[in-house]
């Protein structure tokens, strides 16, 4: 059963690791999440394009992280990170009831908990404030443009949202499709591109301080005219990948 309250959706995770042990690396858990027997097959087929341990490294997870996984569509990446947080961390999957049209759509979001004891999912209106919480990375993959997609929804104040939830040194990570220089949000619902400068702009007016970035899924070949879905381009668009910190104050 979904929880809609967010304050249940981040309690921090469970005990750290015994008083003298070592650290895990984040190499070791990360590979051993990509090569998990258990992963759906339709997922494992998709890690050539998607390139996952660039992408976990990037993002930073490890074991005993919370993360909230925005808009996580299949549960692709939600899998891994439950995979590498593991029994003592926890990964919130959350949609906005806004993009949840039907109850077929709210059910393929409960299931993405189905057989990881530490993944909840939960859903709510997109901008009723949650309270602090504990998060360690916000995640979102392909999906930042759809928000702009949303009559009315304040992208700076949804970010501010995020901004509040995660721990101070918490990170902000968004990976998209990109559009072409200058467009702005002209494109998001179109051919679902966003101009990577607005996603720099939004989240740095938010608080966030702009920590690096990856062009590991970079595509110079990709012209940005065309929809993200079409048969000529699809799984190879050149999408950025930046990652924003919550300053440690």
């Amino acid at each position: 059963m979904i929880r809609h309250r967010f304050l249940a959706a981040v309690l921090l995770a469970a005990a750290p690791l015994g008083a003298g042990a070592a650290p895990p690396s984040i190499k070791a858990p990360i590979e051993a999440a990509i090569a998990d027997p258990a992963r759906p097959p339709e997922d494992v087929a998709r890690d050539a394009d998607r390139k996952p341990a660039e992408m976990l490294r990037f993002a930073g997870v490890k074991p005993g992280m919370t993360v909230v996984d925005l808009l996580p569509g299949g549960g692709y990446f939600t899998r891994l990170f439950a995979d590498v947080v593991g029994p003592t961390g926890k990964v919130i999957a959350y949609a906005p009831d806004e993009m949840l049209k039907s109850q077929k759509a709210i059910d393929r979001l409960d299931g993405l908990a189905t057989g990881h004891a530490n993944v909840q999912a939960y859903h709510d209106k997109l901008m009723d404030p949650p309270p602090p919480a504990a998060t360690d990375i916000a995640w979102t993959a392909q999906n930042y443009h759809d928000l702009h997609n949303l009559a009315g929804v304040d992208l700076v104040a949804f970010n501010k949202m995020i901004y509040a939830n995660l721990k101070p040194g918490g990170v902000y990570v968004i990976l998209d499709h990109a559009a072409k220089a200058g467009s702005g949000i002209a494109d998001t619902d179109t051919l679902h591109r966003i101009d990577p400068a607005v996603v720099k702009r939004e989240a740095i007016a938010a608080g966030f301080v702009f920590d690096g970035e990856s062009k590991v899924l970079a595509n110079p070949a990709d012209d940005h005219m065309l929809k993200v879905f079409d048969p000529a381009l699809r799984g190879h668009t050149d999408q950025f990948l930046y990652r924003f910190r919550k300053p440690r104050k």
